[in-house]
């Protein structure tokens, strides 16, 4: 099979891009806080092969989503189960009223 990638910011996409969203409920008075987490643990997570960006998005109702976009799910699980990560994660937890709500998706066209 025979895989079509394009070039985009460096960055070369298949179909079997894997995508992790996740809503999130902050904390009263932790935005700023968790921004500044979330900011300092991508330095530490982006190095990881397969990373191809991570965002805190905020919606105008005041909501919050997390999105990892990977170049597969293979190269998500290997960072999701790093010792890296595993050190990140609670503290990014401690910012959160409640889990994140996640779903997972890989790229069905473009």
């Amino acid at each position: 099979m025979i895989i079509l990638e394009k070039k985009l910011n460096g960055y070369f996409f298949s179909h079997n891009m894997f995508v992790m969203m996740a809503d999130v409920q902050l904390k009263e008075g932790a935005e700023e806080d968790f921004k500044k987490w979330f900011s300092e643990s991508n330095k530490v997570l982006s190095p990881f092969p397969g990373f191809v960006s991570r965002k805190f998005l905020k919606s105008a109702d005041g909501s919050y989503r997390i999105i990892v976009e990977h170049e597969s799910k293979e190269t998500f699980i290997k960072m999701h189960n790093s010792p890296e990560h595993d050190k990140l994660h609670p503290e990014g937890h401690s910012y959160m009223s409640q889990p994140p709500a996640r779903k997972t998706y890989t790229v069905a066209a473009e």
